[in-house]
């Protein structure tokens, strides 16, 4: 204990709780795959100290089942397995941490999270396909400054619960480059795909051009005209001819009317419409707003669905929130 009294009086880390931890470990939230990120990081700038605690608890914990769960956590903590894991999740969260920050804003910023799920395609596509040496010795290092003990890469790894007979023939190298890193990787990329198809980016694109922050300046007709198409059973052909003339007159009319100066979002834009029964004036564009307002942006759905902590959904995740 001697380390975490040191630490604690240089201001290494802080024993407030809850919202006073600034640097200590981090709760991980249930949804938010950003708070995840904090505590991988927390947890490894802190990992010998974590071990510290470990071991006293083991040695001096007020009962004899503190002490188990104590040691088995310790068992856990110092093995190529866990520290494989831990920085794989830490770069995969890296990459989409942004992405994560900017899908949990309020005030949803549709072209900028556009860019940064590009962004974290490519940079996941790269990792996939040349971060697999630059990981390994991130996590041979950490294991090499943490007495954790290296296994030959070349031997044969055989899966718990399986007899050497009737176990498949896996070294430790394709066991950790194909099962874990490609795999989660993949899995990561194949989720990103899905949420965020070419289809469904530009219809988000499209409906930020609704938008009426800065005086509207991200209005642009054509992309409204093309994101009517996309709704071919609420816009007929002629519809869509009738919506272009009537996008001028409404642009004209928006940027000459002080109630529609200072709008943030488009759901205040749909309620200043109404009131000023502008809905009625400009029907095809009120409808273009209400299908804008029904697309489904549930950002919070979007990371509990591929949130990457559940490949490590055992034991040790499970208590990585106690106190």
């Amino acid at each position: 204990m001697a380390e975490v009294k040191k630490a604690l009086g240089n201001g290494e880390i802080f024993s407030g709780r809850g919202l006073n931890q600034e640097s200590g470990l981090k709760k991980a939230g249930d949804t938010r795959w950003g708070s995840h990120y904090g505590t991988l990081m927390s947890l490894i700038v802190h990992f010998p100290i974590v071990l510290d605690v470990l071991e006293y608890v083991v040695e001096d914990g007020a009962h004899s089942e503190q002490k188990a769960e104590a040691a088995g956590l310790l068992d856990s903590l110092e093995t190529f397995d866990f520290a494989f894991t831990l920085h794989l999740l830490k770069s995969i969260l890296g990459v989409t941490n942004e992405l994560s920050q900017i899908l949990q804003r309020k005030n949803q910023d549709i072209v900028n999270a556009m860019i940064q799920v590009k962004i974290s395609k490519k940079r996941l596509q790269l990792m996939r396909d040349n971060g697999w040496d630059d990981l390994l010795n991130e996590v041979m290092m950490f294991c090499n400054c943490h007495d954790i003990v290296i296994p030959d890469m070349n031997e044969v790894r055989v899966l718990k619960g399986r007899s050497r007979r009737k176990a498949p023939v896996v070294t430790y190298l394709q066991y950790y480059k194909v099962s874990l890193f490609y795999e989660v990787l993949d899995m990561q990329l194949q989720e990103l795909n899905d949420r965020f198809t070419e289809v469904n980016t530009e219809l988000l694109l499209c409906m930020e051009c609704l938008s009426p922050e800065n005086l509207f300046s991200a209005f642009d007709k054509e992309k409204l005209l093309q994101f009517a198409k996309f709704y071919p059973a609420d816009f007929s052909s002629v519809e869509i001819l009738a919506l272009g003339n009537q996008l001028d007159n409404y642009f004209m009319d928006m940027n000459s009317s002080k109630e529609f100066a200072n709008l943030k979002g488009i759901g205040s834009l749909a309620r200043e419409l109404v009131e000023t029964r502008r809905d009625i004036v400009y029907p095809l564009v009120y409808k273009l707003i209400k299908l804008a307002l029904v697309l489904p942006v549930a950002t919070a759905t979007v990371e509990r669905t591929f949130s990457a902590m559940k490949i490590v959904k055992n034991r040790l995740r499970n208590r990585m929130g106690d106190r």
